[in-house]
């Protein structure tokens, strides 16, 4: 795959996973700052990485939400709790990862991180 074909094929699982909201958002925020940036992780986070078959998106998505846990980045915690749910990843299934994460991450990131996905889950219900 050439990187033309990376980055279409990054957008598209990109938009799947995230979002149309979240992903015009930051197409429009683009700007000469960001550009290559944004065109970097199109191509080698969705491009590369999301679209390789070992995996199905559900798992990276859990993994995804557990390292944002060990690493302390709460808003792509959050983003990623709210787009795990595009890819069948259910409430019960984050509160697994979260359990997980108390025992290896530790207490207070763990604390944390039911915080953040306890607002994400409120938000979720007050827009339905």
């Amino acid at each position: 795959m050439n990187e033309r074909e990376k980055h279409d094929a990054g957008m598209k699982v990109r938009r799947a996973v995230l979002g149309d909201v979240h992903v015009d958002r930051t197409v429009k925020n683009r700007n000469p700052f960001n550009d290559e940036y944004q065109d970097l992780i199109t191509r080698y986070a969705w491009g590369e990485i999301w679209t390789r078959p070992g995996l199905p998106r559900h798992t990276r998505s859990l993994l995804v939400i557990g390292l944002m846990v060990a690493l302390n980045r709460p808003d792509e915690f959050k983003l990623h709790v709210r787009a795990a749910f595009n890819n069948g990843v259910t409430r019960d299934e984050i509160k697994e990862v979260l359990l997980q994460c108390t025992i290896y991450v530790g207490v207070p990131a763990a604390n944390t991180a039911f915080h953040l996905a306890q607002d994400v889950f409120n938000e979720i219900d007050a827009a339905r």
